[in-house]
């Protein structure tokens, strides 16, 4: 059995943990870290451990600039793209691949976006509408999923 009186977390702690501010926290947190490792001051040059993270750069993160979502049916793939100018219709250009949609031109003449599709889809087929400011792509899924068996020998 476990000694659930030793625990060291009771509810007087959780009280006085849910009044702290952030900095508490932070220094609350930094303490025991301390206990627990206390070199790591040394190593880390003299910085504390969270100022050092928060620090660093970012993490680049592709975001779609288009704000789009891509959906699938049983047997279609559907990506919604809202359209804020109505001219974006007659510059952008629109190619896909067995797995990712390419959208080209908007918003900037030069941008190019790639949206990654939730299945495989077929090469023909592809349909796409504008209607209150969403330009929604139809693509067939392709269901034919081609798979081969692998023997297996036993080699003495």
């Amino acid at each position: 059995m476990f000694p659930w009186n030793m625990f060291p977390f009771t509810k007087d702690m959780k009280d006085s943990l849910q009044k702290m501010k952030p900095e508490e926290i932070n220094n609350y947190v930094q303490d025991l870290i301390g206990k627990m490792i206390p070199n790591m001051g040394d190593m880390m040059g003299g910085q504390d451990i969270f100022n050092r993270f928060q620090t660093s750069d970012p993490i680049k993160k592709t975001t779609n600039a288009l704000n789009s979502t891509a959906f699938e049916t049983h047997d279609y793939v559907f990506v919604r793209i809202p359209i804020r100018n109505e001219d974006w219709l007659h510059q952008l250009r629109l190619y896909h691949t067995s797995n990712q949609l390419i959208v080209e031109h908007i918003p900037e003449r030069e941008d190019s976006n790639t949206i990654t599709l939730p299945a495989i889809v077929k090469k023909k087929g592809a349909t796409a509408n504008y209607k209150d400011g969403i330009l929604e792509i139809k693509i067939p899924k392709n269901i034919d999923m081609q798979y081969s068996q692998i023997d297996v020998t036993e080699i003495l």
